[in-house]
């Protein structure tokens, strides 16, 4: 496959109608459409048919998903693969968008002649209905290309005049790229950047194992007490890098300046050095993917778009749809079969109607999230690989979202010596309880003495003894 580069950088509609006569208008202050959309890498869809894209369609869009942002690479089926992507949504008429995020690690940029082919890829598909469209132009976005010069003498004059300002696209397109560069040079990309995607703003890359003595004096990682859970709240899903990414993306002269903010339920990846030499994470605990979402709520007058980092990124296990849909990276089979994540997707819908209307929608059926690492973060196991960096971030516990219709009670329970029982309010809620080696995942709602919900999924085993590391989240789901 394809494998784009954040396999090796650590630095991945709207209203609720979309018209196809209007252009959809995109900005930062508050009162305007809001935009969710999802990154689906198009370089795990080789043996897609228009049947799989409708399918992905169709359930991202039931979810709360306003589009998808089609990561694209130098692959001899890409060209086939959008045209599946735009047929499939042009038939559904649904008013689902796409949009292209030219993976800059993928196609080559070093000569003038390098951007044919992103230009020919854009103009190939920027009239047609389900393009998404900014102020009357295709909304593009990269993932990189913070050293792409295009033979230019600089990055900043190669985009310019390759891209942005070539005559095959000037005044055609909306640009907002995920350049990988400190913010304090936005200013150089002057007739370069509309606006700004912050692709890592997802996870909180600020707080490593190293540097976490200093971060998080007195909090015992191995023991996070309610004072410790608050200083690590303070990283975890915070809108510190957005802020930064906002102020800086102002001083760039003429630029619209819509910002694209990322969410991300998780990070894994651990290939070793024969593969693709990539083993670590990022810290997902405290409910990462559901705190993130609240901050970006809470900043939506600063927000123009939200992109879900990713819908089927499975070699970094932050997907969020089917993980049995679409290529495997060779040897994630180890810690993504069994270990499906559609109970994020469950929990989007709520969160990305919040930020598009501002808010709440009430909840019409409970719904029970629970997630899990399947063995204790200091396991043994006889793996070449070894443990991934920053493995020390995480905590051994059972989070839980629970998505109420009204006050109740929700009892955890990880083995049959340890539970707790917590009130909950109609809403969003969030619980957890520690993981017990040789233990499971069992959750009960109930109202009025009654039973709502009861998941306890088969497959779980909180194994004091795995064969192989594996940091991956294991996902459950269920409504009444």
């Amino acid at each position: 496959m394809h494998f784009r580069s954040a396999i090796s950088s650590l630095g991945l509609l709207a209203a609720a109608v979309f018209v196809n006569a209007a252009p959809l208008k995109v900005a930062r202050q508050s009162g305007v459409p809001k935009v969710v959309v999802a990154h689906h890498i198009v370089g795990l869809t080789a043996a897609f048919t228009l049947n799989d894209w409708t399918s992905d369609i169709t359930l991202a869009q039931a979810n709360g998903i306003d589009g998808f942002a089609l990561n694209v690479g130098n692959d001899p089926f890409t060209t086939t693969q959008v045209q599946n992507a735009f047929q499939a949504a042009e038939q559904l008429n649904s008013n689902f968008k796409l949009f292209f995020s030219f993976d800059m690690s993928s196609f080559p940029c070093s000569s003038a002649n390098d951007g044919a082919a992103i230009r020919s890829l854009t103009n190939q598909f920027a009239s047609r209905p389900a393009q998404l469209q900014v102020d009357g132009k295709a909304f593009v976005s990269t993932f990189a290309g913070e050293s792409c010069t295009f033979g230019a003498g600089d990055v900043p004059s190669g985009w310019r005049t390759q891209f942005t300002q070539h005559p095959d696209t000037v005044g055609k397109i909306h640009f907002v790229p995920a350049f990988f560069v400190d913010p304090s040079q936005f200013n150089t990309f002057s007739g370069v950047m509309d606006g700004d995607f912050n692709f890592n703003s997802g996870w909180p890359l600020t707080i490593s194992a190293a540097d976490a003595p200093q971060q998080l004096p007195g909090v015992n990682l191995n023991s996070v007490n309610a004072a410790g859970a608050t200083a690590l709240q303070r990283f975890i899903g915070s809108f510190d890098t957005d802020n930064q990414h906002i102020s800086q993306l102002a001083s760039v002269q003429g630029s619209a300046r819509t910002y694209m903010a990322a969410v991300a339920p998780w990070f894994f990846t651990h290939f070793g050095a024969d593969t693709f030499n990539k083993n670590f994470v990022f810290d997902g605990d405290e409910h990462l993917w559901v705190r993130r979402w609240e901050n970006l709520i809470a900043n939506r007058d600063k927000v123009s778009l939200i992109e879900i980092v990713t819908w089927n990124d499975f070699g970094e296990s932050h997907y969020i749809g089917p993980n049995n849909h679409g290529q495997l990276p060779p040897g994630s089979e180890k810690w993504v079969d069994g270990f499906d994540h559609q109970g994020f997707l469950d929990l989007t819908k709520y969160f990305a109607t919040q930020f598009k209307t501002g808010q709440a929608p009430p909840v019409t059926k409970d719904r029970l999230v629970m997630w899990a690492r399947p063995h204790p973060k200091d396991a043994n196991a006889n793996d070449p690989v070894g443990t991934p960096k920053d493995f020390q971030l995480f905590q051994d516990k059972l989070w839980a979202v629970v998505l109420a219709t009204a006050d109740g009670e929700v009892t955890l329970q990880t083995s049959d010596t340890t539970s707790q029982t917590f009130p909950v309010k109609a809403g969003a809620n969030k619980l957890s309880l520690a993981l017990t080696p040789g233990g499971f995942m069992h959750g009960t709602l109930t109202r009025n003495g009654q039973t709502v919900i009861d998941l306890k999924p088969d497959g779980y085993k909180f194994d004091p003894n795995p064969a192989t590391f594996n940091y991956n989240a294991f996902v459950a789901s269920a409504s009444s």
